[in-house]
């Protein structure tokens, strides 16, 4: 597909940038808690639709593996078709197949509305993200935009959960996904009135065959972690899964290093900090959806919460994770961005680690409010931090493509994180010789464990690739006087 260059007149500049962010950044809110709003309504959603223990995992694969499988493609289409009409389209896609999730009858039609909702999602968050890029160039201004990001990015993480515990236990299930629906239309509708229309689109050609060929390989890739979880690793399926994956991720790099108009284009790694951002992004994101999918889990089927209480009890965390990405950028001018990265990472892996304490006979008061609290202020810190290390020096015209892939190394690195997790505490479940409540905790207590182990890692492997960086701030870097926000326009 040839696309050419567009030159429309240029769109005048937004006089109020933070209503403009306000509605893009609702987008993301939107995005952010479709991937957790199911997993308190999890054991009503299974038994609405007679979905097996696996098929119950894949209400939430299904969702992640098609949202972070297309996020390049997303980010790339943003950027060769204008970023507003692909966000729009997106918009409108991910609104009808919440309606159609929540409308399902049968499980096939729920997961595959969930699939097609995690395909609105990826062409959502890259658009999004590059325009809200667009209005606030390097300075102290993206610094304060990239903190409002965070801060909503896991507020829709948080509030995802209670709002899936308040409406499934008021009007049942099927609720949270019309719910969904009808905060797009409104997020839509705002982005259409707000946002301006884009000055002009990059010329170049869609990489069918990369992004064919990569979203192939990470479906592969996560079927077979999933499927191990109940047939083992040496089950031929399985094997036959990950090394399909492994050989189709290499002829990617061997197609992307070969075509003149790639899907990720080698350049992109020789600009700013991307690869080190990446990295540290995807070993976060391994973490990030596993926590809310064990919290959840834990707080319904061992402490015996409903519901509302299991949602309601993320509120400290939600609460926790907008002051830390509130307070982000402050602390990065303060001690410098790698020290921040690092001390972010640690924070959340104390709190994961405290988490690997819980016992079976537990409350919410002594086991879950304040390790939830502490990872809440350390992810969102971290959050921000990397993802403006992911898009420092990205030429403009391929941010798009920029907040696709950083994007997609969080939302693969979850799912591939949920998957191995699932299948660690499920291993220890059934290796258990106590009772089924002690069985099922000590399965979570492993699976925190090991998060806080990888979290531990990260925080180690950012102070080796962001030692250049020094006390520089990664978020405010290369100031110019015209880029600056003032506080009240956010």
């Amino acid at each position: 597909m040839n696309l050419k260059r567009a030159r429309p007149a240029l769109a005048p500049p937004a006089r109020r940038p933070g209503v403009v962010l306000a509605a893009l950044a609702a987008g993301q809110f939107i995005i952010m808690a479709a991937t957790s709003i199911v997993n308190v309504a999890l054991p009503h959603i299974r038994a609405g639709v007679g979905l097996s223990d696996s098929g119950t995992t894949w209400v939430v694969n299904a969702y992640s593996l098609a949202f972070g499988a297309l996020l390049l493609a997303g980010g790339r289409a943003a950027d060769l078709l204008g970023r507003r009409r692909v966000l729009i389209a997106g918009l409108a896609l991910f609104a009808g197949s919440s309606l159609a999730a929540g409308l399902a009858v049968s499980s096939g039609v729920l997961l595959a509305a969930r699939a097609v909702q995690g395909i609105g999602a990826a062409a959502i968050a890259p658009a999004s993200l590059a325009l809200a890029m667009d209005l606030f160039p390097s300075g102290p201004g993206r610094g304060k935009a990239l903190g409002v990001w965070g801060a909503v990015s896991g507020a829709g993480g948080a509030s995802g959960v209670l709002l899936g515990g308040v409406l499934t236990q008021a009007w049942g299930w099927p609720w949270i996904f019309h719910s969904v629906a009808l905060g797009t239309v409104l997020v839509l509708a705002a982005v259409a009135a707000l946002v301006p229309r884009a000055a002009g689109r990059k010329s170049g050609r869609f990489d069918l065959l990369g992004t064919a060929t990569v979203s192939l390989a990470l479906t592969c890739l996560v079927w077979g972690l999933t499927t191990a979880r109940g047939t083992g690793w040496t089950d031929a399926r399985v094997l036959g899964a990950l090394v399909g994956a492994a050989v189709l991720l290499v002829a990617f790099v061997v197609i992307e290093r070969r075509r003149p108009n790639a899907l990720v284009p080698p350049r992109l790694f020789t600009t700013g900090r991307v690869t080190a951002g990446n990295l540290l992004m995807a070993l976060m994101g391994s973490v990030w959806i596993a926590l809310f999918f064990f919290l959840s889990l834990y707080q319904q089927q061992v402490l015996g919460m409903d519901p509302l209480a299991t949602g309601a009890g993320q509120l400290p965390f939600a609460i926790a994770n907008m002051l830390g990405a509130t307070l982000a950028p402050r602390i990065s001018r303060r001690i410098g961005a790698r020290a921040t990265v690092t001390a972010a990472l640690l924070t959340e892996a104390g709190g994961m680690l405290w988490l690997s304490q819980i016992s079976a006979h537990g409350t919410y008061l002594t086991d879950v409010l304040g390790p939830s609290s502490l990872i809440g202020l350390g992810l969102s810190i971290a959050f921000v931090q990397m993802t403006a290390l992911s898009i420092e020096g990205v030429p403009a015209q391929d941010a798009g493509l920029a907040g696709g892939l950083v994007n997609t190394t969080r939302q693969v690195g979850g799912v591939i994180g949920l998957a191995a997790l699932t299948t660690l505490a499920g291993s220890v479940t059934a290796a258990s010789h106590q009772s089924q409540l002690e069985a099922v905790t000590a399965g979570y207590r492993t699976a925190f464990g090991a998060s806080a182990a990888i979290l531990a890692a990260t925080a180690i492997l950012a102070l080796l690739l962001t030692r250049s960086a020094g006390r520089r701030r990664i978020a405010t870097a290369t100031a110019t006087p015209a880029s600056q926000l003032q506080t009240s326009d956010i």
